[in-house]
C-alpha cells in the first residue's frame, strides 16, 4: 500500500471564481449542473473578500517555495479582467518571497487582445478547451442557443498566438471524435498546439431530486445509465494506440501529450504528473465561489464536500483525515483483478470516478475504461521500455524514433 505523506507535496486547490457559470452549454459538461447545488444563492461569483482570504491562506499553507494558482470554471473569463488584476495584487502582497505562478482554463470564446496582453505580461499559462476540427468540436460544444462555438474558439487561439501567450490544448474524447484519432491529432499539429491533454468523457446518468442528472461513484450502479456521449473502452484504447503510433514515429520531443508523458513517468517509477495515473489521489481539491471546498473537481457532490473556508482552514480540510482517506481509497479499494494486473504500475486503477463496474468475480471497483487502458499499455510497452533505457543511460527518449525507423514496415 502506498505511503501517504500529504505534507511532502504542495497543497493544491483549484479555484472556481464563477462557480459553474458558463456562456456555453456543452452537452457533456460535468460541471454546468453544479449550479443546482447553489440554487438558493442569487449570485454565483466569488467576492473580492473571499478572494483575498483564499490567497492569503493558500500561500501561507504552502510547504514549497513555488505556489501555483489554477483558475477553473464554468467559464473563468466571465469574471472581469479587473478581478484577476486584483488577484495578482493580492498574490504579490502575500507572496512572502515565494514564486507565484498562474494557469487558467477557458473555452476560448471570450478571449480578446486585452485578455491576451494581460496573460503575456504576467506569464499566465492558458488552457483552451477544443475538441478537434470543426465537425468534432461543434458536435457537443455549443452555446445555450445551440449555436456552434468552433470559430470563436479558433479566433481566441489566434489571439493567444498573436500575443505569444503560452497555451495548451485540452480536448475531451467522446463517442464521436474518438473514431477519428489521426484527423484529431493532425488538427492539433496544424494549429501549432505542442502541449495536448486528452480527457476521456465518462458519465452516468441518475436523476436527483434537485434536478442534477449525473451520478457520482457512490450512486447505485444498477440504476445509473452510461451517457450516450461517453467514449467506450474499446474506442479509448484504439484512439490512444493510433495516436501513439503516429507520435512515436516523428513527434517525440516536439509534441507533448500528457498521457504519454505520464505513462513514461510511471514506467520510470517517477510521479506521473497527472492524478489519474498516480497511486493515490486527494491532493487536488477545488473551492467553489462561496468558499465550499470539495475533495476533487470531479467529486463536487454533497457527499464529498470537505467544508467551507470561512469555518475550516485549507490545511484542516486538505490534510485532514477525511481527505487522506479519500486519497488512500484509490489504492485500498482496488479489486483483486487490478492488484494482479501486470499494468497496475502504469494505471493504478485510473480515476476513481470511473471505477463503477464489477469484475467477472463480482467485486466492485473495476474501471469502466480498463479494457482500453490494457490495450494501450500492452501496445506501447516495447517503446516505453526503450525510452526508459535511454533515460537511464542519460540519452534522449526521442531516440525511440530511430528505433521505429528501423522496424520492418
Amino acid at each position: 500500500m502506498p505511503i501517504y505523506a500529504p505534507f511532502a507535496r504542495p497543497l493544491y486547490v483549484m479555484l472556481k471564481p464563477v462557480g459553474a457559470l458558463c456562456n456555453l452549454a456543452c452537452k457533456y459538461c460535468y460541471y454546468l449542473e453544479k449550479s443546482r447545488l447553489y440554487a438558493d444563492t442569487p449570485r454565483h461569483v466569488m467576492s473580492e473578500d473571499l478572494l483575498e482570504k483564499f490567497i492569503k491562506e493558500y500561500i501561507s499553507a504552502q510547504t514549497m517555495p513555488q505556489v501555483l494558482f489554477t483558475w477553473h470554471g464554468g467559464e473563468t473569463l466571465m469574471r472581469p479582467l479587473s478581478f484577476y488584476r486584483r488577484a495578482m495584487e493580492l498574490q504579490r502582497q502575500y507572496a512572502g518571497g515565494r514564486t507565484i505562478d498562474n494557469c487558467i482554463q477557458t473555452n476560448g470564446t471570450l478571449l480578446t487582445d486585452e485578455w491576451c496582453r494581460f496573460f503575456k505580461e504576467n506569464n499566465w499559462l492558458v488552457g483552451v478547451s477544443i475538441d478537434g476540427p470543426q465537425e468534432f468540436h461543434d458536435e457537443y460544444r455549443r452555446d445555450k442557443q445551440r449555436r456552434p462555438s468552433f470559430h470563436k474558439v479558433m479566433q481566441g487561439i489566434e489571439l493567444l498566438k498573436k500575443h505569444g501567450v503560452e497555451w495548451n490544448g485540452m480536448a475531451v474524447v467522446n463517442d464521436f471524435n474518438a473514431d477519428y484519432p489521426l484527423e484529431f491529432y493532425q488538427f492539433f499539429k496544424d494549429i501549432g498546439c505542442h502541449y495536448i491533454q486528452f480527457t476521456p468523457i465518462v458519465e452516468r446518468l441518475l436523476p436527483h431530486k434537485d434536478g442534477r442528472q449525473l451520478a457520482s461513484v457512490c450512486d447505485e450502479e444498477e440504476k445509473a445509465q452510461i451517457a450516450d456521449f461517453s467514449v467506450s473502452p474499446e474506442q479509448w484504447g484504439d484512439f490512444l494506440c493510433a495516436i501513439f503510433d503516429e507520435w512515436v514515429k516523428k513527434d517525440v520531443g516536439t509534441y507533448y501529450i500528457q498521457l504519454f508523458d505520464a505513462t513514461l513517468a510511471n514506467w520510470m517509477g517517477e510521479p506521473p504528473g497527472v492524478c489519474t495515473l498516480a497511486p493515490t489521489c486527494g491532493h487536488a481539491g477545488v473551492m467553489e465561489f462561496n468558499g465550499d471546498v470539495y475533495a476533487c473537481d470531479h467529486f463536487v457532490f454533497p457527499e464529498y464536500k470537505l467544508g467551507n473556508i470561512y469555518r475550516q482552514s485549507l490545511v484542516e480540510m486538505m490534510y485532514g483525515e477525511r481527505q487522506q482517506r479519500f486519497g488512500l481509497d484509490k489504492d485500498a479499494s482496488l479489486p483483486r483483478l487490478c492488484k494482479a494486473c501486470p499494468w497496475l504500475f502504469a494505471c493504478h486503477g485510473e480515476c476513481p470516478k470511473n471505477r463503477f463496474l464489477r469484475t467477472p468475480e463480482g467485486e466492485p471497483g473495476l474501471n469502466y475504461l480498463c479494457k482500453g487502458y490494457r490495450k494501450f499499455f500492452q501496445h506501447v510497452a516495447p517503446y516505453m521500455d526503450f525510452m526508459k533505457q535511454e533515460l537511464l543511460n542519460k540519452r534522449p527518449p526521442a531516440n525511440v524514433m530511430q528505433m521505429v525507423d528501423k522496424l520492418p514496415q
